[in-house]
């Protein structure tokens, strides 16, 4: 696993922010809570998401990271695991890959499964680090994940990596709005 390393070298402006290895499993009621507030989850929302996220955390490839700020306090996470075909994810997005002929990006891919940083900490590099941190670990070809389907921070970040759109208008069971799947060969692209 990747050691902690400070945020600086992104130029954050957020140094007293470490990103590093997270034992997800032992703060999953934290980074719900700041997935709650990074993405306006119900408390119902959050108790099924935190079944999921357990559930997703015994496949043997599953790795997540965390940004801590000084005081301890949990600001971000991201966790993935390599793509199966036979993930529900998976099951949903096939379809619509298919109908752009970008099926084949379910194979040899990571998926981000999350990547949530507390509102009072975007904009200041934390989503990037914890992206390029968990990808740069991965020891297959490429990464996909899903996004709102709309033009927002968190899908200009994703653009700025190197990730492209795969399919949009990917509609989820129970989900009130549509999604984008995005692509990008790894490693991601880096700044300048």
């Amino acid at each position: 696993m990747a050691a902690a390393t400070p945020m600086s070298p992104w130029g954050s402006g957020t140094p007293d922010i470490v990103v590093g290895p997270l034992d997800l499993a032992a703060r999953v009621d934290e980074a719900l809570v700041v997935q709650a507030h990074a993405f306006g989850l119900s408390q119902d929302e959050i108790d099924v998401r935190r079944h999921i996220v357990l559930r997703h955390l015994d496949d043997p490839g599953a790795r997540s990271f965390g940004a801590v700020a000084a005081d301890g306090r949990l600001v971000g996470f991201v966790y993935g695991l390599p793509n199966s075909r036979t993930h529900w994810w998976s099951t949903v997005v096939e379809p619509y890959l298919r109908v752009t002929g970008s099926e084949d990006w379910l194979d040899d891919s990571f998926v981000i499964t999350e990547l949530h940083v507390h509102p009072e900490f975007q904009q200041r590099g934390i989503g990037r680090s914890l992206i390029t941190t968990i990808t740069d670990t991965v020891d297959l070809p490429r990464s996909i994940l899903s996004a709102i389907d709309t033009d927002s921070p968190a899908r200009g970040l994703y653009r700025a990596l190197g990730y492209q759109d795969l399919a949009r208008q990917v509609l989820f069971p129970s989900a009130p709005k549509p999604y984008a799947v995005m692509g990008a060969p790894l490693p991601l692209r880096r700044r300048g």
